[in-house]
């Protein structure tokens, strides 16, 4: 099993900078979060995950291991629509992911390409597929590539983590920014640590 790697350096990075943060990292302790270093397999994962909790995405992702075997392109394009939506998944999600697996088929996404790319030339190469966001894009690069500065702006759950952490009642765009700027260049596993904390990690 595969688990985001967290530095030493990381860790020493966003202590320093901030004190909330240090105190948080150290109750919580030594985390782990599992990745999927197979670029599609992880990439149709984060479709699957798009605006439904982690426990209902697991439930309909495990359906899809246990119908398909692989997560591959020619396992998805090999089943009808019809199959793929019973296994949990909306028609519009359903949609995009044989949308990106015709597209991994005949070449015109070539993703193993991303591994090559700056963080912002990913987002901007994925965004172009129909179904995919920028949400999807950092999930992505944090999940199977392991880019070590990703802090999602539209991810609800960060922002939970922060206004626990921080005691802010809104998390602005400028304050987010701001704290952006703070865990830099280590923002990846500053994302871990505010997932554990709105996960209930702490006692706050």
């Amino acid at each position: 099993m595969n688990h985001f790697k967290i530095s030493t350096e990381a860790i020493n990075h966003l202590k320093k900078k901030d004190k909330r943060l240090a105190a948080a990292i150290d109750t919580i302790g030594a985390y782990q979060r599992e990745i999927n270093p197979d670029l599609f397999s992880a990439l149709i994962h984060s479709i699957v995950g798009q605006q439904i909790s982690i426990k209902a995405a697991e439930t309909v992702w495990n359906r899809m291991i246990n119908t398909l075997g692989k997560i591959t392109p020619q396992n998805i394009l090999a089943i009808s629509l019809e199959d793929l939506q019973s296994l949990g998944l909306s028609f519009r999600k359903t949609g995009y992911i044989r949308g990106v697996a015709e597209m991994a088929a005949d070449g015109r996404l070539n993703i193993e390409a991303l591994h090559n790319m700056t963080d912002d030339e990913v987002c901007k190469e994925l965004v172009k597929i129909n179904g995919i966001g920028i949400w999807t894009a950092e999930m992505l690069m944090l999940f199977s590539m392991q880019r070590q500065n990703i802090l999602p702006y539209g991810d609800l759950a960060i922002h939970r983590g922060m206004k626990m952490l921080y005691r802010h009642k809104e998390i602005t765009p400028q304050l987010f920014e701001k704290y952006r700027k703070r865990y830099s260049p280590y923002g990846s596993v500053a994302s871990l640590y505010l997932w554990a904390i709105a996960g209930g990690s702490l006692d706050l």
